[in-house]
């Protein structure tokens, strides 16, 4: 059987296409649709099809749409919205992707790999600012060291220790590897794997990647697989919208959702919905092929939401602020915030032009403490939880307390003590964001978690955190 057989049936995706835009949206069967999606079950082929069909003038289906997935991202996650940083340790790059400025044709761009102090200092300076998750991403290409560079750096990563805490929980965004370098990989604690197929059309595929490994659209395909089965626990999914239909890359997307179900008894941990931005000395990347309006990006991440309720879907700053603000209500679970997306550059190593070494442009340049006011305005729990991943909450353990919406009552605990942390660790005493923090706390606790006794151990702990107590998570 043929690897794309196997993993996603490309001719029934396309059918399906012509069929989606063939009709009308039905106001009846949307309703029925988002009925069921509030079962918190997931949605069929057909139901996506549906939603995807609801058209930018039909404000009040949308408005059902936007108010079914705030409804279910509620259910299964609470409001609470989890924090990292990117951390770009080097742009070296085989590849040749043509909306990437680390291309390996841009010769205008200054490559960097950063040594191992390099990163300790990034490390350094990123727990200086509060963050306590990472996700380790590099150019498809690691010098002379190979992927013992990464193994390094991992260690690098977590050996930082400082005043105001470490680094608790790193995330690899990396090269597609072989089944063998996965189980090397598994031996480091770790928490997602992240990759995204970029697009899942094959002729756009072949027509983007020139050259280089990622050139072979199936060994790419085929990566969740290889990790899972070489002991990986969770993986992360995404597409790079704008590189093809929206519609079809949803469809694709969710098949592949489906294979690694069937195949492995879990879905992708994690989804991401990056749009493409302008790269440097790309193009490509300044004028997409298939350019994704704020509606339709809206509805894409709201029907994500229906059909793949349990899975963290990530939101980067790509995005302006308020799109993100808009996002936050329509299903996203995780956010980037303060992010570079350039080797060193945090503050450790950053010789030469900022601008040419970042992967693409940036949408949301706040730094972390102006999102996390921004989020406590908009009533949002800012996590910097890890506390899943350090117990052993993870891939199939995770997905059965996902899926009925159990697992909230262990993240919210813990998104309220991180936070604590957070306020009390790095936010000035009297300042509106220690203050705001503070009372959106015991909001949360008085309005949102029933449980009385529940309420009364999660107070014992956060006085233990404000007398000094830290990394308390349950």
């Amino acid at each position: 059987m043929s690897t794309k057989k196997m993993i996603i049936d490309f001719k029934k995706i396309s059918q399906e296409m012509n069929k989606l835009l063939a009709e009308k949206s039905d106001k009846s069967r949307v309703t029925e649709i988002l009925t069921k999606a509030r079962e918190l079950r997931g949605l069929e082929d057909s139901e996506v099809l549906a939603l995807l069909q609801i058209g930018e003038s039909e404000v009040e289906l949308l408005q059902q749409l936007y108010h079914t997935a705030s409804f279910v991202k509620e259910e299964i996650y609470g409001n609470r919205l989890v924090l990292f940083a990117p951390m770009y340790i080097s742009n070296l790059c085989n590849n040749e992707c043509l909306y990437c400025a680390f291309r390996s044709s841009n010769k205008q761009l200054h490559r960097v790999a950063l040594n191992q102090e390099e990163i300790a200092k990034e490390t350094q300076t990123l727990i200086a600012q509060g963050h306590k998750r990472i996700l380790l991403v590099t150019g498809e290409s690691y010098g002379q060291e190979g992927l013992n560079y990464i193994f390094r750096s991992i260690e690098t990563i977590y050996a930082q220790k400082e005043a105001k805490g470490n680094i608790r929980r790193i995330n690899v965004n990396i090269a597609p590897l072989q089944e063998e370098e996965f189980k090397l990989l598994a031996k480091y604690p770790i928490g997602t794997y992240q990759l995204f197929q970029e697009t899942y059309h094959q002729e756009s595929y072949r027509k983007l990647h020139l050259k280089g490994a990622k050139a072979n659209y199936d060994f790419r395909l085929q990566t969740m697989d290889r990790a899972l089965h070489a002991g990986l626990h969770d993986v992360g999914i995404g597409v790079l919208f704008g590189l093809y239909d929206w519609r079809y890359e949803m469809l694709a997307m969710l098949a592949h959702v489906r294979h690694l179900e069937a195949e492995f008894g879990v879905g992708p941990h994690t989804i991401s919905v990056p749009r493409i931005e302008p790269a440097h000395n790309s193009k490509l990347s300044e004028r997409p092929p298939y350019e994704v309006s704020d509606s339709d990006f809206k509805k894409i991440i709201a029907v994500l939401r229906l059909a793949v309720p349990y899975t963290g879907i990530i939101l980067s700053t790509r995005e302006s602020a308020q799109m993100r603000r808009d996002a936050f209500a329509l299903g996203i679970s995780q956010i980037s915030a303060g992010s570079k997306t350039n080797p060193g550059g945090y503050g450790s190593a950053s010789p030469g032009n900022h601008f040419c070494e970042e992967q693409f442009s940036l949408g949301d340049h706040r730094e972390l403490a102006e999102v996390i006011l921004d989020m406590v305005h908009l009533g949002y729990i800012p996590s910097f939880c890890t506390g899943c991943y350090r117990l052993g909450r993870v891939g199939a353990d995770f997905m059965d307390l996902a899926k009925p919406g159990a697992i909230k009552e262990h993240c919210m605990p813990n998104a309220l003590f991180t936070f604590a942390e957070y306020l009390y660790d790095f936010a000035p005493r009297g300042s509106e964001l220690f203050m705001s923090g503070l009372s959106l706390i015991e909001k949360i606790l008085k309005e949102k978690i029933a449980n009385p006794a529940l309420v009364q151990n999660i107070q014992s702990e956060l006085v233990k955190i404000a007398n000094g107590n830290r990394d308390i998570y349950w």
